[in-house]
């Protein structure tokens, strides 16, 4: 099983040899197995890639994210074909119904409504019962927009009455940082699940690629900002970016057992998935760790 991020922060040479992922920086070369990765985050401007890595990354499923010169994400490896019967999925996703989108859609709302009260009551807040009496006035499609109130109440129960979201601060960026660290692991499970991930449940703009990954990412943002809640006195600097990454081989509890987020971002995936037709399967993502 691959459980490996591998982080590359200066200039340096990759290329593929015999299954290995080989990283050349100055005169060193370092060897990695493919199967023991999950990750790659090319943390610089400075990296030259082969094709062949490039084709060998994609057919074993390796997620690959490419930072700008501010070292954020701006792009990531997305192949055309990750399943046999991705024609057959995405047939399917196409034809779901609109009453099916939005039924789900209100679970996944009241799912990241209640995670966010799970995390203000953990900081002390007594704001997580405004949000709990939110929860219960969503109606089907959170029509009301109890979810944009309640984000309101929420950041500002954990960073303050003047902060938004559209600052530019270092709050936000890191934020921003571990928000598409999650998209990106959360594309890459739709993929690999033979669907596609603009269309989305309930985003449906038509320059977003990742429509519906914005959707069943929500529940899984109170893990970024804890993370970013809890270290807001350090600096932005590669040690803390390490430990956003990190946070993914961190574990939580799901459906009742202690997983690996990895692995429980990649259940929910599927199930949730599978929950469009049919709401009974889907399975909330509490925010408990252990």
């Amino acid at each position: 099983m691959s459980f490996r991020t591998v982080v590359i922060t200066r200039q340096s040479r990759m290329s593929y040899k015999n299954r290995f992922l080989v990283v050349k920086q100055d005169s060193s070369e370092k060897y990695i197995h493919l199967s023991e990765i999950d990750t790659i985050i090319v943390d610089s401007i400075s990296v030259s890639i082969s094709t062949y890595l490039l084709k060998e990354l994609s057919d074993n499923k390796i997620n690959i994210l490419f930072c700008d010169e501010s070292h954020n994400p701006f792009a990531e490896l997305s192949p055309y074909y990750s399943r046999h019967n991705s024609s057959k999925r995405i047939k399917e996703q196409i034809g779901w119904k609109p009453k099916e989108k939005e039924a789900l859609w209100t679970r996944i709302v009241k799912n990241k409504m209640t995670n966010q009260a799970q995390m203000l009551k953990k900081i002390g807040s007594e704001k997580y019962e405004l949000i709990l009496s939110y929860l219960l006035e969503v109606t089907s499609g959170d029509k009301t927009n109890r979810e944009g109130h309640s984000a309101k109440v929420y950041f500002n129960a954990l960073f303050g009455k003047k902060f938004t979201r559209d600052e530019d601060n270092k709050i936000n960026s890191a934020l921003n940082y571990g928000y598409n660290i999650l998209l990106s692991t959360i594309n890459k499970e739709i993929i690999i699940n033979g669907y596609l991930t603009q269309l989305g449940i309930h985003h449906k703009n038509e320059f977003n690629m990742f429509n519906l990954s914005c959707d069943l990412m929500e529940p899984f943002r109170v893990v970024i900002d804890n993370f970013v809640y809890f270290n807001q006195n350090r600096k932005l600097d590669k040690d803390y970016k390490l430990d956003i990454i990190d946070i993914f081989n961190r574990k939580y509890k799901y459906m009742g057992k202690s997983y690996v987020l990895k692995d429980i971002i990649k259940m929910y995936v599927k199930i949730t998935l599978e929950s469009v037709q049919n709401l009974e399967k889907y399975r909330d993502f509490e925010f408990y760790e252990g």
